[in-house]
């Protein structure tokens, strides 16, 4: 790679991608997409973002005003006509709205505004690689199976939340109106917590484990699997895509596949082991959501302060995605020579350390943001 323009990197997976290309002697130049209202307040904001990875002083010393791309995919028109954007070789789109509350910048962004942006770099001569980030759920999965790679859509009313209906529908409107643009779509499963820094950048979707746990009860089976890795390999597996010379596939899942993901009882046992306590196996409960809307009065007690109503929203939103028993298969990816992931129960320990003294409602703020 060269000169590589990455979105998103104030955020998980973006400021994920930047903590490894920091290190990547290929990348010339590195420029970075942020909401500030200067290039010195940017530069805070994303050394802010970094500490959580990890990223030593020397790393954190690359980054300078030089670095800051001022702008906002919600109004990607103010940023548009920065000549900087024509020299870019490569870019990595991680930036949009991730949220599975009901928040009106999902499609302003995830949508109108990326789109605008993509049909400006589809317009740069030397663009060599331009890779979108979606999601695996994007498909509409169908229960129990291993998902393989595909463009094909479903309906807008059998998506569970609007944030996958707006990533697969940005991923058409690419195709339609950019033919041209060197386009790669990777499709992450669930990232959850980074391998060696536990849920430190960001405690997204792990809280959800905490509180199935903490309830004993939940609507998916403990023998079920889910598909979970960690935001420096989906880090890792991005620059690969990004810095391949010839790809003959136009999607990736980044994902743990049917061999690495992890059963539900699993989890149970690594977390059970982690806090010192015993599992909850030979209790637990697996519910329907009725059972759960009973149990609301003993929210508070056992969570702490909390919103009843958004707790049930939650568990009813996680709940049916939990029970999908879905794996996304990860061959395409394993055959460009990327190595499978770590497993979630190897590092759940460090996620299960770095989210002990919050609460369940303090984490769940980043999803319903």
């Amino acid at each position: 790679m060269s000169k590589l323009l990455i979105t998103g990197a104030t955020g998980f997976l973006g400021g994920a991608v930047l903590a490894r290309a920091l290190s990547d002697a290929s990348i010339e130049s590195i420029l970075l997409l942020v909401r500030a209202d200067s290039a010195n307040e940017g530069v805070a904001r994303i050394k802010n973002n970094l500490a959580n990875f990890g990223c030593s002083e020397v790393l954190l010393s690359k980054i300078n005003e030089n670095n800051i791309l001022l702008g906002d995919l919600a109004y990607s028109e103010n940023f548009l006509n920065d000549e900087r954007l024509s020299s870019v070789t490569h870019v990595i789109n991680s930036a949009a709205v991730a949220s599975f509350g009901d928040n009106a910048l999902i499609w302003k962004v995830n949508v109108e505004g990326t789109l605008k942006f993509v049909k400006r770099m589809a317009d740069v001569s030397g663009l060599v690689r331009f890779v979108h980030v979606g999601t695996a759920m994007s498909c509409v999965p169908e229960a129990g199976t291993l998902v393989t790679e595909s463009m094909a859509r479903k309906p807008e009313e059998e998506h569970l939340v609007q944030y996958t209906w707006s990533k697969s529908t940005i991923e058409q409107l690419m195709m339609e109106h950019c033919p041209q643009l060197p386009l790669v779509i990777a499709r992450p499963s669930i990232v959850v917590g980074h391998s060696e820094e536990g849920c430190r950048p960001s405690s997204s979707i792990f809280w959800v484990f905490r509180m199935a746990l903490m309830l004993g009860k939940f609507m998916c089976s403990m023998e079920d699997k889910i598909d979970v890795i960690p935001v420096d390999y989906c880090a890792e597996a991005l620059l690969l895509l990004a810095r391949r010379s010839e790809l003959t596939e136009k999607v990736y899942h980044i994902s743990a596949g049917d061999a690495g993901s992890t059963q539900f009882v699993e989890i149970d046992r690594a977390m059970a082991s982690a806090l010192n306590q015993n599992p909850i196996y030979a209790t637990y409960q697996q519910v329907d959501y009725s059972e759960l809307v009973r149990n609301r009065r003993n929210f508070k007690e056992i969570y702490g302060p909390c919103n009843e109503r958004l707790m049930l929203r939650a568990m009813r939103l996680y709940g049916e995605f939990s029970m999908l028993n879905v794996r996304f298969s990860n061959k395409k990816l394993l055959d460009l020579g990327m190595s499978p992931p770590p497993r979630f129960v190897d590092y759940i320990s460090r996620c299960v350390e770095t989210t002990r003294d919050f609460s369940i409602p303090e984490l769940m703020k980043v999803d319903f943001k």
